[in-house]
């Protein structure tokens, strides 16, 4: 029996593909538990990496292909958020308690009140302003633990940031978004890569040898272009 090949609809099998992608993320979020499980910070960041890249593209992926018309049935921004929910608060919060990035008496319930917010943040219809900002802080909890890993910071420096992203939820703060933002776009771009390239090469490093030259240099870089980010989400929320 010969196939057809001229009736098979390629576009809803490019469909089916992205949403493929898209679920993926979920699989890695699963690795990335089974890591903390493990103590192994790093590959639980490694993994959530590949999550957040996978996050990145797959938007741009699904609106070239037009997914909502190739297969109407299912809700790809549901699914996305699914998931993102996952990778974004839920392992997070699970690495804060599991690796005690607060002070004792507080692992449950600083875990507790991200996802409480969280939940807020994901179901809240003007959490994006028109120009692809989000309003608010947009429960980013694994870039918050990283920033944690990274930095060495001790548990009440962390309670502390956690606090403030709490309260910054519901004050409308923008926060840009590194790829649908269109002012500075290409500049934005680029400091998103330069940002990515230094942190895994941060992750990976020890942190007794994160002050030798080499790479020192990669943490200043990492450190500037974190200010870019905090200037720019700065710049916009004022105006």
């Amino acid at each position: 029996m010969k196939i057809d090949f001229k009736k098979i609809n390629k576009d809803k099998i490019a469909a089916w593909a992205v949403h493929g992608f898209t679920g993926s993320g979920a699989v890695l979020g699963f690795l990335a538990i089974i890591a903390i499980i493990n103590s192994d910070a790093v590959g639980a960041f490694l993994w959530l990496g590949l999550a957040l890249l996978i996050d990145g593209i797959d938007g741009t992926l699904a609106r070239k292909i037009d997914v909502n018309k190739q297969i109407p049935d299912i809700d790809g921004t549901i699914l996305d958020s699914v998931i993102d929910y996952l990778n974004y608060v839920i392992i997070p919060s699970l690495m804060i308690y599991w690796f005690q990035m607060v002070p004792a008496g507080l692992e449950l319930i600083a875990p507790s009140a991200i996802f409480l917010v969280s939940l807020y943040t994901f179901a809240n219809l003007k959490m994006k302003t028109d120009d692809y900002y989000f309003r608010g802080f947009p429960a980013v909890w694994n870039i918050v633990v990283l920033y944690f890993f990274i930095l060495g910071t001790n548990g009440y420096i962390n309670i502390s940031v956690i606090i403030i992203c709490i309260i910054l939820t519901f004050i409308p703060v923008k926060f840009v978004h590194p790829l649908r933002v269109k002012e500075l776009r290409n500049l934005t771009i680029f400091f998103t890569i330069l940002w990515s390239a230094t942190t895994l090469k941060l992750v990976i490093t020890p942190s007794s040898k994160i002050f030798m030259f080499d790479s020192a240099i990669i943490f200043l870089l990492w450190v500037l272009t974190s200010i870019y980010f905090a200037v720019i989400c700065w710049g916009r929320s004022i105006k």
